[in-house]
């Protein structure tokens, strides 16, 4: 799998230090890479360098084999790479519609644009059953997947996902994960933060357990959910 993302060697962090500590990932085009950890493993802190929104202090970032370091998350978000934040993020007195809309708010082609809504709305029938309805009355699962919607209008060659299944009871939570599976199939390089081990390495191509801001272990998905270590830390298994 040719890599699409590749960190090396990155260290990063905030004012009371660094976070992340020399990580080298590689995000393969066409797969879901998953990244697992505890608590202020550096999930979210990998998922800001990616994005744009903090610079590492030392190592590379590279998109397609260039450099994205130093780059604004807007030129970021050009290259192709969207983001599907961890907190919702939709508007909730706009419609469906309007919210699907204003992912292609970069986009100044009229025509390509409706030709993006068509194609979301085949992917996902929720957006034009619910499309005058105010975002608001959604439940959790319906509005993540117009998150979804509206991360594609873009046409991102990745698509970064942080803590998708936050807060969503188990049954909106298979729905989830089953939308980011079908968008893999259809084409899409998924990277994943998730805090459901379970759920994020049964579905990934690619595992990583992050800890301390180092990588652990990594692997295919589901080797590394057979790794008894991994049962130990995050599964709750005991054997």
């Amino acid at each position: 799998m040719a890599a699409l993302l590749e960190l090396e060697g990155v260290t990063a962090g905030y004012g009371g230090g660094d976070i992340l500590h020399e990580l080298t990932l590689t995000v393969g085009e066409g797969g879901i890479t998953c990244i697992v950890g505890p608590n202020g493993a550096g999930k979210s802190t990998v998922l800001r360098v990616v994005s744009g929104l903090l610079r590492p202090r030392l190592g590379s970032v590279r998109f397609r084999g260039a450099s994205i370091v130093g780059q604004s998350p807007r030129a970021i978000l050009r290259r192709g790479i969207v983001q599907v934040p961890q907190e919702r993020s939709l508007f909730s007195t706009m419609s469906v519609w309007e919210n699907v809309r204003m992912g292609a708010y970069t986009v100044h082609d009229r025509a390509l644009v409706a030709r993006r809504l068509h194609e979301v709305c085949e992917t996902f029938p929720i957006i034009r059953e619910r499309r005058h309805e105010p975002a608001a009355s959604l439940s959790g699962g319906q509005q993540k997947i117009v998150e979804f919607a509206r991360a594609l209008m873009l046409d991102p060659a990745l698509v970064v996902l942080d803590e998708p299944s936050m807060g969503l009871d188990p049954k909106t939570r298979t729905v989830v994960f089953d939308t980011i599976r079908a968008l893999n199939q259809a084409g899409r390089t998924i990277l994943l933060v998730e805090q459901n081990a379970r759920s994020g390495l049964g579905l990934a191509s690619h595992g990583v357990v992050l800890e301390s801001g180092r990588i652990r272990l990594e692997g295919p998905g589901l080797a590394l959910l057979d790794n008894p270590e991994i049962g130990r830390l995050y599964l709750g298994a005991t054997g």
